[in-house]
């Protein structure tokens, strides 16, 4: 999970249009010297978060008491990284020219999650703690293509901007419920 591991074989076609983007935007950079940041957001979560996304989803199914739908158990490990996190980094690394390391370069990737995977299950009983209540889950298989783990090493990213993300899982799964509380519970 560091952005020198190897990732020309991808499982998913998520995964390779990831890479072909990285890929395209090296040889750009480098037929046109022109800098280039790539930037690998690892489950990016938060208020005005995605609908599809498992907090969003958890959450609603929980206020709503509709079903849960668990994958594999909920055994799937994902590297949370809370929002604010997320656009730190972007607005270091925009602020940044890695030619001061790197004379020639003019093009990196990044690395950015919290660097603290947790299990999806222990995920969803965060979020049923800091509601008051119980999600109805049902549980089935894994999904095809999905992946059982992702974890970030943001080394890369710490030693370049002097960054890492800071915002543990427990407060930003406050941050999002109050959020989600104030715009959807309590917007009369």
């Amino acid at each position: 999970w560091k952005e020198t591991d190897d990732t020309d074989s991808p499982v998913a076609l998520y995964g390779a249009t990831k890479k072909s983007n990285e890929l395209m935007a090296f040889s750009y950079s480098n037929l046109f010297n022109i800098k280039s940041t790539g930037m690998r957001f690892f489950t990016v979560y938060g208020p005005w978060g995605r609908p599809d996304m498992s907090l969003f989803i958890f959450t609603k199914s929980i206020f709503e008491n509709a079903e849960i739908k668990l994958f594999n158990n909920g055994d799937m490990v994902r590297d949370f990284t809370y929002i604010d996190d997320v656009v730190e980094s972007i607005v270091k690394l925009i602020n940044i020219d890695y030619r001061d390391k790197k004379p020639d370069n003019y093009h990196e990737v990044f690395n950015i999650g919290s660097g603290k995977p947790i299990k999806l299950i222990d995920y969803l009983v965060l979020i049923e703690n800091e509601i008051g209540r119980k999600g109805l889950v049902k549980y089935f298989p894994m999904q095809k293509g999905d992946i059982k783990i992702t974890s970030a090493n943001s080394n890369k990213l710490k030693e370049f901007v002097n960054f890492s993300p800071t915002t543990s899982v427990n407060e930003g799964i406050r941050y999002f419920v109050q959020w989600y509380k104030k715009y959807y519970i309590n917007n009369d």
